[in-house]
């Protein structure tokens, strides 16, 4: 009877463990819009969070090259790049597309450097789960555990939700930091257009603020009044530009 409550008990504890992990890392990435900053607040919550992860560590590719790593102990950061080659649990992990579990390291055979490198920094047992970001981008979350044989069928759960939830907060990251290189792009042109350019003078001047903030002022005075930014530009210059009276 304790038998049977104890097998009910532990998937119900590792379902919600794994539900806390996911909204953490939403809460944690959804606002950010650097890739590697993503990486390591992905990969420390991770260790925080999954019983028997002693590390966590992160391998993304673009165009087959190294994209990004990141690793929740900077001891273990070299197990994650690309100095072993294609002989790592990560990139069997992403060449075959589906996970890779090594639940005891003693006697694995497939990748013997690598193997022996993590073994002599305490690694015992690893899974590794591909992870699919955007067009360009692919990498491997890789759980690491202390002792051999920690690591279960319901890590492996764990890893597969996981992989498939960070794909798609490292893919909005990616975005949002697409659009932000536009958008500073784009304000870069509009310091030096015309109404814009020249109402951004008149605001620098009168503010003593650098033109970033003066842009900002125009777009706030533009959302406010609910008209377009150049209407607005070219209407605080009609105005500097009025003869005063006498």
């Amino acid at each position: 009877m304790n038998l049977d409550t104890r097998e009910t008990v532990v998937p119900t504890l590792g379902v919600l463990e794994t539900a806390a992990l996911l909204r953490e890392l939403t809460a944690g990435l959804i606002a950010l819009t650097d890739f590697d900053e993503a990486l390591l607040a992905l990969v420390r919550a991770t260790r925080d969070a999954v019983a028997g992860v002693r590390w966590c560590g992160f391998t993304a590719l673009r165009a087959g090259e190294p994209a990004g790593v990141a690793a929740s102990d900077e001891g273990l950061a070299g197990l994650d790049d690309l100095r072993h080659g294609p002989d790592t649990p990560a990139m069997s992990a992403i060449h075959r597309r589906e996970m890779i579990l090594a639940a005891d390291l003693a006697g694995e055979p497939r990748w013997p450097a690598w193997t022996a490198h993590a073994r002599d920094l305490g690694v015992r047992g690893v899974i590794s789960a591909p992870v699919d970001i955007d067009d360009q981008v692919i990498g491997a979350i890789n759980l690491y555990a202390a002792a051999p044989d920690l690591l279960t069928p319901q890590h492996q759960l764990t890893a597969m939700l996981l992989a498939e939830h960070a794909g798609l907060l490292l893919a909005a990251v990616r975005d949002r930091g697409r659009q932000l290189t536009l958008a500073g792009e784009r304000d870069a042109s509009l310091l030096h257009e015309g109404a814009v350019g020249q109402a951004i003078g008149v605001i620098m001047t009168q503010r003593g603020c650098p033109p970033a903030e003066a842009l900002d002022v125009l777009r706030t005075a533009a959302s406010s009044l609910d008209i377009p930014l150049r209407e607005v530009a070219e209407r605080l210059v009609r105005t500097v530009s009025r003869p005063r009276d006498n």
